[in-house]
């Protein structure tokens, strides 16, 4: 699933000077957040992975944070490591088929990150997945988090459909649950 590599040579622990440039980064991109999610941007979200999930069995989780948590500057840890955790904490790793997928940004560091539960992942190469966040990466270096969630959302659509789409399964005849919430998740959890 996710890999951390530790610091070595060809990669030194950051300087003080460094964790205290990023603390700073990472606080100011928090008090921002909000403004670049307006409620009417997060209804709309909303709305489009509640759509793209009648198509599939999968569950789609969006979390943007603005800074990661002082324990994570402290240490170092990258939006990779974050997005693992929320991964769990949002329990998009406990979903029936195995098949859910959390699309992760990170404001401060630009970050995006996409983890995909193991029903989903033994499906699609991992370069599939590097492509997508090279493409999402596009829109929201340009302060275009719309596009880029909404493009995230319709390829992420793309695979679940083509992997566990709606109407198959032993399950077919009863009405699809919700395991998850639709909503994204804006700011710290």
């Amino acid at each position: 699933m996710a890999t951390h590599l530790p610091h070595d040579a060809a990669h030194p622990a950051p300087s003080m000077w460094q964790r205290l440039t990023r603390l700073v980064r990472h606080r100011l991109a928090e008090d921002a957040l909000r403004r670049a999610f307006p409620a009417d941007l997060i209804d709309r979200l909303t709305r489009r992975v509640a759509a793209s999930e009648r198509r599939h069995t999968g569950q789609i989780r969006i979390c943007v944070e603005g800074g990661l948590p002082l324990s994570y500057l402290w240490r170092g840890a990258s939006a990779r490591d974050r997005a693992v955790t929320l991964f769990g904490k949002q329990r998009v790793w406990d979903t029936e088929a195995n098949n859910g997928v959390l699309i992760y940004l990170l404001e401060a560091d630009h970050a995006i990150e996409i983890v995909a539960d193991r029903g989903l992942a033994r499906h699609v190469a991992p370069d599939t997945w590097q492509a997508l966040v090279a493409q999402m990466g596009e829109a929201f270096r340009a302060g275009r988090h719309e596009e880029g969630l909404t493009q995230a959302l319709s390829e992420v659509s793309a695979l679940l459909v083509q992997h566990f789409p709606s109407g198959t399964g032993p399950d077919a005849s009863e009405a699809r649950h919700n395991e998850l919430p639709d909503h994204p998740v804006i700011g710290r959890t």
